[in-house]
């Protein structure tokens, strides 16, 4: 009988071994990405549905654009306009070239006239005139170049709001920045979604991570780029993780994850990236392999 007892105690023992101590206990936490338009206004379209898989760059819901299409032609027309006011064959090229003429003349005048008038053959007073129309074309150029460069600053300030009212419109038809899985759906078609408030949510696959806490005797086991290996129900065997951050301060264990035994300990938190986090949804717990 005393055999007997000492047999079932050591297969008991034994039945413990490779229980929880072997084991860390984390889980499954994902960096969400919360897509929202950048303006108030109403959800004219939502293309996707929760759970939908969709690729970077789909889009994945727009907003009304009526209004911001009505500016994006008001914006290109004005821009439209000015660039008729700079373009070479425009009213001011003409007026500056004119403008230049006038001066090549006046100059060929002065200076004809400057010769005369060193020989004795022109008054000071037709001098006097002379110059005062030189001076008169030199403004008169100067006056047409201002303008004309004035009127090119007008056309690149138009451009530019077209572009920005273009890049408005654009905007309103939101895209996914990743490939990903869309979680959630926040607004439905006709409500008003303010600028910033989110429509969707969508994961990305690479947001997916393990959180999970080590005592202090195990901390220098796990070392930033560390491959660990990691267990949860329904997952296949196998699994691995890379370790991506390591707390350099300790609290106590958090209470989504403590048992009696464990909840005055001082932990230190781990962060790990899976290395395939297929089938791995937020909140799953895990089973962490000691090394």
């Amino acid at each position: 009988m005393r055999k007997l007892l000492f047999i079932g105690a050591a297969l008991l023992l034994a039945g413990c071994s490779g229980g929880p101590d072997d084991r860390l206990t984390g889980y499954v936490e994902a960096e969400t990405l919360y897509m929202a338009p950048q303006e108030t206004g109403v959800v004219s379209e939502i293309l996707v549905e929760a759970g939908d898989a969709v690729a970077a760059g789909d889009v994945l819901f727009r907003m009304e654009a009526e209004k911001t299409a009505y500016q994006v032609k008001q914006a290109s027309a004005a821009a439209k306009s000015a660039e008729k006011r700079v373009d070479e064959t425009g009213p001011l090229a003409k007026a500056v070239m004119e403008a230049e003429a006038d001066l090549e003349r006046a100059s060929l005048d002065f200076a004809r006239t400057e010769e005369l008038h060193k020989e004795g053959y022109v008054a000071k007073a037709k001098l006097d005139n002379e110059r005062a129309a030189l001076k008169a074309a030199e403004a008169r150029l100067e006056r047409a170049r201002a303008e004309r460069d004035a009127a090119r600053e007008d056309y690149q300030s138009a451009e530019a709001q077209a572009g920005f009212a273009q890049q408005r419109l654009d905007d309103l038809a939101v895209t996914a920045p990743k490939a990903g899985t869309v979680e959630r759906i926040f607004r439905r078609e006709g409500e008003v979604a303010a600028a910033g408030d989110p429509v969707a949510a969508l994961l990305p696959p690479e947001n997916v991570k393990l959180r999970f806490y080590a005592p202090e005797e195990l901390l220098s086991s796990f070392r930033p780029g560390q491959e660990i290996g990691f267990a949860c129900d329904g997952c296949a065997s196998g699994r691995r993780a890379r370790v991506t951050y390591v707390a350099s301060e300790p609290q106590f264990t958090p209470p989504v994850i403590y048992s009696l035994d464990e909840r005055e300990k001082l932990v230190f938190l781990i962060e790990a990236r899976p290395v395939n986090p297929e089938g791995l949804r937020p909140g799953l717990p895990v089973d962490i392999t000691k090394p």
